[in-house]
């Protein structure tokens, strides 16, 4: 195992956390006796293309510190290389850390745990989803969640996460049920008026919605939540409960599995650990093993 890793840091995420995280994470790892060196980037074509660059050049590790941006970004760079990939988690959703069991908001104890896991050669392999070349972490989302986020990232004002509580109350006034057709694993075709379908590759977004709470990473299976034709009313009832899972449990809530995932519906756009992938339809494939990572 080689001393050098690579500390991939988004230094905006969290408000500024992600500066402030990585300079703490790097302290611990470089107690434990590794040489860090950190990549930035101008923009995030710029960012990836310098972190696949120090993964092409053997680097031991490659550490993302941000969000579940930050996060997916990082995976592009070392999916299927075989580099151990580890997280620090130091934005806003975190999702992907939680799926992880990283701590949140806790760099030199993140930075500690992937030291002593990389120094005790302590690792797993876990499922990622694929989208034609892109890879996700945690979920794909479409529906009424891509809806809110189309409408925010729209707005100007206001700025920050309430943009998206503002673009919620909108998109819920304006809501409709949508036309999805799914075809599960090439077969099955189910044809169905939803509020959203979400894919999980892990149980959470947004910010520890758990929309999939079954989800595990290593059961080479999708976890798929279809939230069924509902009133605004239900909708209001049944969406604060995602929060704890319990939602499954209601009888306008369906849950799939399957290792990949057709998902066909018109407007709709989807979005996978919270960034904009593209319009239905897309095809999701979960790849087993696709990630080698280092932690708890």
């Amino acid at each position: 195992m080689t001393s050098e890793i690579t500390l991939f840091v988004n230094p905006t995420a969290g408000g500024g956390r992600g500066a402030r995280a990585a300079r703490t994470a790097a302290a611990a790892l470089r107690d434990a006796g590794f040489h860090v060196d950190t990549v930035t980037g101008d923009g995030p074509e710029d960012a990836l293309s310098r972190a696949r660059t120090a993964v092409e050049e053997g680097t031991g590790a490659l550490v993302a510190v941000g969000g579940d941006g930050m996060a997916n970004l990082a995976l592009q760079a070392v999916v299927g290389t075989g580099t151990p990939f580890g997280l620090v988690a130091a934005g806003t959703g975190n999702d992907f850390a939680r799926a992880l069991g990283m701590p949140l908001g806790e760099p030199a104890t993140s930075g500690r745990m992937i030291a002593d896991a990389l120094k005790s050669g302590r690792s797993r392999d876990v499922d990622l989803g694929r989208i034609g070349d892109r890879w996700f972490g945690a979920v794909l989302a479409s529906g009424f969640d891509s809806r809110v986020n189309d409408r925010g990232n729209r707005m100007r004002a206001p700025l920050g996460r309430f943009k998206y509580d503002v673009a919620m109350i909108a998109e819920l006034a304006a809501f409709r049920p949508l036309r999805y057709r799914i075809t599960l694993d090439g077969g099955e075709v189910r044809e169905v008026e939803a509020t959203l379908v979400a894919v999980g590759n892990g149980p959470s977004y947004g910010g520890g919605m758990r929309i999939c709470p079954g989800a595990d990473l290593t059961d080479g299976l999708f976890d798929i939540t279809v939230v069924g034709e509902c009133s605004r009313a239900t909708l209001l009832r049944v969406f604060p409960r995602v929060y704890k899972g319990t939602h499954v449990d209601h009888p306008v809530v369906t849950v799939m599995r399957a290792a990949s995932v057709e998902l066909v519906a018109e407007d709709v756009t989807g979005y996978a650990d919270g960034e904009y992938v593209g319009p239905l339809p897309l095809t999701a494939h979960c790849v087993p093993g696709a990630v080698r990572v280092v932690g708890p």
